[in-house]
């Protein structure tokens, strides 16, 4: 199964709940939450594909200060960003231990340093703090409880510390 990240389109909204399936109830999102970043920040939407159905999605966009919390509208993005928030990494079972997350990383590491900032930011949900270590995430911190009791804030810098 050959797979591919492109541009997430408004009609793959419907499809982004598959994948999400596979993800603990414990972290509910509004579609109108995922459509908003997706007209906010088109950019940082990606969508996996296989065989012309979604296997995954993921979506970041330019933030500063606090993460927002879980299931939050964000009406605007920060004309201060510093950083790139992975809002969301989701991939079906088959499509996890393939390679997608870190393609998708240097995606947004790219995305990152054209938009003249040095650091990656996000929320590891559900005990996958260890994956996005390896991924090269270090911990900043416990999360807000919107995102759950083992929820960690992450960052990954690169060109130096911002």
């Amino acid at each position: 199964m050959t797979m591919n990240w492109r541009a997430m389109r408004a009609q793959d909204l419907r499809a982004v709940v598959a994948p999400r399936d596979a993800i603990p109830p414990d972290h509910p999102e509004r579609p109108e939450i995922f459509a908003e970043r997706l007209a906010l920040f088109p950019e940082g939407a990606r969508a996996l594909t296989a065989d012309e159905s979604l296997r995954g999605y993921a979506i970041a966009h330019p933030w500063a200060g606090e993460p927002p919390k879980l299931d939050t509208s964000l009406g605007a993005l920060p004309a201060d960003s510093d950083h790139l928030y992975i809002h969301d990494v989701a991939l079906a079972p088959d499509a996890r231990g393939l390679g997608a997350a870190r393609a998708v990383l240097v995606r947004f590491e790219a995305l990152t340093r054209g938009l003249g900032l040095k650091e990656l930011r996000l929320i590891a949900v559900s005990g996958s703090a260890p994956t996005w270590r390896r991924l090269g995430f270090a911990d900043v911190g416990q999360a807000s409880s919107s995102y759950g009791g083992q929820a960690r804030e992450m960052r990954r810098i690169f060109g130096g510390p911002t």
